[in-house]
């Protein structure tokens, strides 16, 4: 056999391993998705179609939100936005809230990891207010504040601490002790181990908490809009409910959807930026 028919051989069997990684690729990222969304709105119309009275249908509602679509920066009035605007309002909330939150728990995580006496200290507190619904923290807030704003910001800034802080702390209560015991031969200061050792070994757990804390801040911000009213995505949900328009509750729940997804991609793509490594998911 020649060289020639070897290479050839060789060129066929590339190409056909090429073909089938880019059919495989297809499916995973394309067909199978799509099936899901698909199957999820048969079920849909399934369902709308013995709820006629109420409930409506895909192409119904697809064409009932027209207007919304696209149009999303609309403002024809005080309380009449665009769902952009309204994404916006709520997005601000949620950002000042989790970041805010995040500077507190990085830090408090990072004393109970170092610091039994720490932990002994603040682990009941931890254990006793992290079960709290969110909604729990909302007369609170309005108690203090007096205002809607600041106190969606608040509610939000309580409940995103507790994965952060969990995870932080575990993150650096699992650096190696042999890490450890060379830096202090080395008597390399206190802040110096922190700044070279540990934070680079708990940026996985963090990065963790942080998901899984942005996260919540958007499941809590929808509620949270509902109770207080106002510019938002979830007073949006809760006031076309009232007006029985469950067109555009359904497109609500769809952007809503989307941003939280896009919200932990984001938070994945920069893990991957800090840590060079590939981003577990976050549950």
């Amino acid at each position: 056999m020649s060289l020639m028919n070897v290479a050839a051989i060789f060129a066929a069997i590339a190409q056909s391993t090429w073909n089938r990684s880019k059919i495989l690729l297809l499916r995973d990222t394309v067909v199978l998705p799509a099936l899901g969304f698909l199957g999820i709105i048969v079920l849909w119309w399934i369902v709308a179609l013995f709820r006629r009275d109420l409930m409506p249908t895909p192409p119904e509602a697809f064409v009932n939100n027209l207007d919304f679509i696209l149009n999303p920066f609309y403002q024809r009035g005080p309380g009449d936005l665009g769902l952009g605007w309204l994404l916006i309002a709520s997005l601000r909330r949620v950002l000042l809230g989790f970041l805010l939150g995040a500077l507190v728990a990085i830090p408090v995580g990072f004393l109970i990891g170092m610091s039994r006496p720490t932990l002994l200290a603040l682990n009941p507190l931890i254990q006793i207010f992290k079960p709290v619904s969110p909604l729990a923290w909302l007369p609170i807030a309005l108690a203090i504040f007096n205002l809607a704003d600041p106190s969606a910001i608040f509610v939000i800034f309580i409940t995103s601490l507790w994965p952060t802080i969990i995870n932080t702390a575990l993150g650096v209560s699992s650096v190696s002790q042999d890490y450890l015991d060379v830096a202090q031969v080395l008597e390399m200061p206190k802040w110096r181990q922190i700044y070279k050792i540990i934070l680079p070994a708990s940026l996985p757990y963090i990065f963790t908490g942080l998901r899984i804390s942005l996260g919540i801040a958007w499941l809590v911000i929808v509620a949270v809009e509902m109770l207080t009213g106002g510019i938002g995505i979830g007073f949006f949900v809760w006031d076309e409910w009232s007006r029985l328009n469950l067109s555009s509750v359904f497109l609500a729940v769809l952007v809503i959807g989307v941003t939280g997804l896009l919200l932990d991609v984001a938070i994945a793509q920069l893990q991957r930026l800090v840590t060079h490594r590939r981003p577990t998911t976050a549950s």
